[in-house]
């Protein structure tokens, strides 16, 4: 139990956006795809809680000092540090190798999502500002490997724009707030913090926040799989979008939520009412009003 704690399952729903290249592609209700991306996001968790065992092996002595982190499996003792190195080591060679059976091409995007995160394990947290553009890269991976496991005709680059801007834009309000929860303690729990203030991060997410919704508007303009409905509009889902964005900083402004994004997604209703409202229209544009111009 301790160790599949270790492995976040609760994280893996930063995966989902694999998904991305399938449903905007217009293939969400093709079988085979559908089969190929779901099978490549089992591998992806896989490959993702070997990041977060192997970040935690990194950090047990600093954990140990967090007011929360310190209660996880391995700083707290609950799990032998034998079995967590053991699970790091046959759970990549397991994802990698099944993905290398059916898509040689997201058996490397799986080994180079490891890599860099092993990297930034040992390294790059603790470059100021690379740490966070290596979060974002780890997104962009997720968006490029759903697409590569398929054969996508008209996914947009604005996508990958847009996703990159958004998990820059919510890995900069994490810093933020265990900036804020740590206080004077930043510094020794995690040395990458002396490097940051307030007053860095908040000016980096007024620009993030303002260069997604631009990259957003682009997107539902430019896209191809959009424009198969001879309409604009997908335009009706950027105020989702723009309320999506204002109400997390409201969360983290207002309310001092300090949680990780996808905990604050998991018990905020009024956030997850606006990320249904934009699912649902967007299925509809893609969907339903092709079916019935043809």
């Amino acid at each position: 139990m301790g160790l599949f704690r270790t492995m976040r399952p609760k994280q893996w729903t930063k995966n989902v956006i694999i998904y991305a290249g399938l449903v905007f592609d217009g293939q969400l209700f093709h079988p085979e795809a559908f089969a190929r991306v779901t099978l490549s996001f089992v591998l992806l968790c896989l490959a993702a809680s070997t990041v977060y065992i192997i970040n935690d092996l990194v950090d047990i002595e600093r954990d140990k000092l967090h007011p929360k982190k310190k209660y996880r499996p391995l700083p707290s003792g609950k799990i032998p540090i034998p079995l967590a190195i053991t699970a790091a080591i046959l759970l990549p060679i397991f994802a990698i190798f099944i993905a290398w059976l059916y898509s040689p091409i997201f058996s490397v995007i799986l080994l180079l999502f490891i890599a860099i995160n092993i990297l930034y394990s040992f390294r790059l947290k603790h470059i100021v500002l690379i740490d966070v553009l290596t979060i974002t890269s780890g997104y962009v991976l997720r968006v490029a490997g759903g697409a590569l496991v398929i054969t996508v005709v008209r996914f947009s680059p604005w996508l990958y724009a847009v996703i990159a801007l958004l998990a820059l834009f919510l890995a900069i309000t994490k810093r933020r707030q265990e900036l804020l929860a740590l206080g004077s303690t930043a510094g020794e729990t995690r040395p990458i913090f002396k490097e940051y203030n307030l007053a860095l991060l908040d000016e980096m997410l007024r620009t993030v926040s303002t260069s997604t919704l631009v990259a957003y508007i682009l997107y539902t303009i430019e896209s191809p799989s959009i424009l198969l409905a001879n309409t604009k509009l997908a335009l009706i889902t950027v105020p989702f979008v723009l309320y999506g964005l204002f109400r997390y900083m409201y969360l983290i402004y207002v309310k001092g939520e300090g949680s990780a994004p996808d905990e604050v997604l998991l018990k905020d209703h009024p956030l997850q009412l606006a990320i249904l409202l934009w699912g649902v229209s967007f299925i509809i544009i893609l969907y339903v009003i092709p079916s019935f111009i043809k």
